[in-house]
C-alpha cells in the first residue's frame, strides 16, 4: 500500500523548501541558533566517518531529552561495548552538553533538517542499525526513510500534548502512517498513550526517562569553594527560572526575614545579564557567575548563569524552588533532579507536564499558590532543620521509588539490538 497522499504532499512541499533550507540555516547562525562550523550536518553531511560495526541511533530534541537519554547512553555502552551510539539533537545547548557528558564510544551530531534530501544523506551515511526517539519528535521523512532501509524503530518516554494530537488528528492516515513506522511505543504516561493509540500507535507499555537518572554531577572543589564564599548564611537555589518568576522567588525570599543566600539558576542562560540588572534596580547585591564576579557574604543573589551546572547548584542549596511552576503557560520542570540529592522541593501549581511526578513526591513537595503561600513555605524552612530533613527525605524516597523505569525499558529495548 502506498504513502496516504498527505504524505506524499509533505515530501514534495519540503522538497522545495529544502531549495531555501541552505539560507534559513545561514541566517539563524546570525541570531546565534545555529553552529556555523557544523550546518553540514543539519544538511545530512556528516562530519565524521561512520564507526565500523554496528550502530544505534538515539535522538532527543533538546537539552531536556538528551539528558533522559544519558542513563540509557550508559547502560549501552557498558552491557554492547561493540555497540557504537550516535546521539541527535537540534540545539546548540544540548551540543554542548552532550559533548561534555557522552561516554567513551558515543558521539553527537545534529539531527538533518527533514528534507527529503538531507534525511537521506544522514540515513546513507549513518546505517543505523536501531534508532530509538525520545518524547516528541516525529519527522516523516526520517522515520519513512528509516523503515525503508530496514531500520528498526523504537520510540520511547513518548510525550504529545492535546495540542500536537489534535494538530495529527488533521490528517489521521498520516499519522498513522508515521506512527507505524515503530516496532516499540512506550509513552511517558497514560494520556499519551490514549492520544498514541487513538492515532494508530500500537503501545507497547509505558516508560519515562525522565524519572531516571543518577544525581547530577558537580564538581567537589568548586562546591567547597562556593560554599566558603557564602558563609554561614542558609541558601536557596531557585533552579529553571522564568521571566516573571525571578522576582516572585526573590521578593518571598526577601520576605521571610531570615536574610538566606538566594542562588537563581535561569532556565536559558542567555538571561542573566539583563536578570542582573533587573535585580540590582531593587537595590540587591548581585553576583553574575558567566561574569566571574565573586560570590560573597554580602551577597544577595548569585545568579547562575550557566549550563551544566544544576548538580552544583542543586549541592550548594537547603531548599531547592523549582521554575516553571509558577506560571500557568510553562508546565514545570523535573523535580527528581533536586529529591535525588536529598533537598526539598518547593513549588507552584503549574506543573501540568509533570503532574504525576510531582503528586508521587507526596510530603516531598512544598506547594504554593502566590507568593504569600511561597514566603511562608519557605520561612517555615529556613526556621526549622527537622522539617528541612523530613521533606527532603520524603523528596528522596519519592525518587528512590522511580528507579527501576530503566532497568523495564532496557527489557524491551534488548531483544531489538543489532
Amino acid at each position: 500500500m502506498g504513502r496516504p497522499l498527505s504524505l506524499g504532499l509533505y515530501r514534495g512541499a519540503t522538497s522545495l523548501i529544502g531549495l531555501a533550507v541552505p539560507a534559513i540555516l545561514r541566517g539563524r547562525v546570525k541570531t546565534g541558533k545555529e553552529d556555523a562550523a557544523r550546518l553540514g550536518e543539519r544538511l545530512g553531511h556528516a562530519s565524521r566517518s561512520r564507526p565500523t560495526g554496528p550502530l544505534v541511533w538515539l535522538h532527543g530534541a533538546s537539552v531536556g531529552e538528551t539528558v533522559s537519554l544519558l542513563p540509557l547512553v550508559e547502560r549501552l555502552r557498558a552491557t554492547r561495548p561493540d555497540v557504537s551510539v550516535l546521539v541527535t539533537s537540534g540545539t546548540m545547548t544540548s551540543a554542548d552538553l552532550l559533548a561534555r557528558r557522552l561516554p567513551p564510544g558515543a558521539f553527537h551530531q545534529y539531527i538533518p533538517v527533514d528534507t527529503p534530501g538531507a534525511a537521506a544523506r544522514f540515513l546513507d551515511h549513518w546505517k543505523p542499525d536501531l534508532a530509538v526517539f525520545v518524547e516528541s519528535e516525529l519527522w516523516p521523512n526520517l522515520l519513512l526513510g528509516a523503515k525503508a532501509r530496514g531500520v528498526t524503530l523504537a520510540l520511547v518516554s513518548a510525550r504529545m500534548t492535546e495540542g500536537s494530537a489534535k494538530g495529527w488528528r488533521r490528517f489521521p492516515a498520516a499519522a498513522r502512517a508515521v506512527l507505524r513506522t515503530f516496532d516499540l511505543v512506550l509513552p511517558q504516561d497514560v494520556r499519551t498513550g490514549v492520544r498514541l493509540k487513538d492515532l494508530g500507535a500500537l503501545v507497547d507499555g509505558y516508560a519515562n526517562l525522565k524519572l531516571v537518572g543518577e544525581a547530577l554531577p558537580a564538581d567537589a572543589a568548586e562546591l567547597a569553594r562556593l560554599k566558603h564564599a557564602a558563609g554561614d548564611r542558609l541558601i536557596v537555589t531557585a533552579a529553571s527560572t522564568h521571566p516573571g518568576e525571578d522576582a516572585l522567588i526573590a521578593s518571598a525570599v526577601e520576605k521571610t526575614g531570615r536574610y538566606p543566600l538566594l542562588v537563581l539558576v535561569p532556565r536559558h542562560p542567555v538571561r542573566g545579564p539583563k536578570l542582573a540588572t533587573d535585580l540590582r534596580a531593587h537595590n540587591r547585591t548581585i553576583a553574575l557567575r558567566s561574569a566571574g564576579e565573586a560570590l560573597t557574604p554580602e551577597t544577595d543573589i548569585y545568579i547562575a548563569d550557566t549550563l551544566g551546572e544544576l548538580g552544583l547548584f542543586f549541592r550548594l542549596g537547603d531548599i531547592a524552588v523549582m521554575g516553571g511552576s509558577f506560571l500557568a503557560d510553562i508546565g514545570g520542570h523535573n523535580p527528581l533532579e533536586a529529591a535525588r540529592l536529598d533537598r526539598p522541593v518547593v513549588h507552584g501549581d503549574h506543573y501540568a507536564n509533570w503532574i504525576d511526578i510531582y503528586g508521587a513526591l507526596g510530603a516531598g513537595g512544598v506547594g504554593c499558590d502566590d507568593e504569600a503561600a511561597l514566603t511562608a513555605a519557605l520561612t517555615r524552612l529556613l526556621s526549622n532543620e527537622d522539617e528541612r530533613a523530613r521533606v527532603a527525605a520524603a523528596a528522596r524516597a519519592a525518587a528512590d521509588a522511580e528507579d527501576g523505569v530503566l532497568d523495564r525499558l532496557w527489557a524491551q529495548l534488548e531483544p531489538m539490538l543489532p
